[in-house]
């Protein structure tokens, strides 16, 4: 029996650890029957020694989503490695250290401006850039962490989180008269490189342990990578604009 991605070409970002879940939706994606190929920034080192842990050898490709040189010859690249693309994972986020930790009312709007390009206007930027090789359709997906609440910790990648959550339903808009599907996975707290650079993460993960109806593992990536290949394959071909939660359920107890 064929796998869910059987032909699909997907460019998957943000596979820094065997614990992140762009690790596993990577993983999965090939054992579904994906090509892929993944991007890297600032270290494709270390991405292509991860990349090794996959079922299937695959490119790493160097990618600075706010770098117009990157963006501009990524079609190129990928295309000459696939041929073409049907789905484009999005998992970038980044903020200052100023930006987080209980320092909301202080960060300086550089810090702001910074964390909003790389985790929200990257999503139209990187998408925008595997347009050409989309000719057919496909589906793009993202990762965002629920954007409806103020987290202990997470400062302004809230207000980041809320763009990109935005940005994805615009871009649905404009995206679905070329059959392309823009959906967000709203995962629960990971123990992931992204988790570990935010400050007092074991305040905001520790609501989990009271509130979440389904018991929540911060070791286990794989349920938001199912939430993702899910998502890229056509087993939701009239699904756009949506964000799906792989959180336990946490997003509908209110105390």
């Amino acid at each position: 029996m064929s796998g869910i991605l059987e032909g699909k070409r997907v460019l998957i970002t943000g596979v820094l650890m065997e614990s992140s879940i762009a690790f596993h939706a990577a993983k999965l994606a090939q054992e579904q029957g994906a090509e892929i190929i993944l991007t890297a920034f600032p270290r494709p080192t270390l991405t292509e020694r991860i990349a090794k842990k996959l079922p299937k050898p695959t490119k790493v490709i160097e990618l600075d989503v706010t770098n117009d040189e990157h963006l501009g010859r990524l079609a190129d690249v990928v295309g000459e490695e696939l041929g073409g693309l049907d789905g484009v994972v999005h998992s970038i986020g980044f903020a200052p250290q100023d930006a987080l930790g209980g320092n909301f009312l202080n960060t300086p709007f550089e810090s702001v401006s910074t964390a909003m390009h790389v985790s929200a206007f990257s999503l139209k930027s990187l998408t925008m850039a595997c347009l050409p090789l989309m000719q057919n359709g496909g589906s793009v997906v993202g990762l965002t962490f629920d954007a409806q609440y103020a987290w202990p910790q997470y400062d302004w990648m809230g207000p980041a989180k809320a763009a990109l959550e935005a940005v994805n339903r615009y871009m649905a808009r404009d995206l679905g008269k070329q059959n392309i599907r823009c959906n967000l996975i709203s995962a629960g707290p990971i123990g992931s490189m992204a988790a570990k650079s935010i400050p007092g993460f074991s305040d905001l993960a520790s609501v989990w342990d009271t509130r979440s109806p389904l018991e929540w593992d911060l070791k286990d990536p794989e349920p938001a990578g199912r939430g993702i290949v899910a998502l890229l394959s056509d087993w939701f071909p009239k699904t756009t604009g949506e964000i799906i939660h792989v959180d336990g359920g946490l997003h509908a107890i209110g105390a």
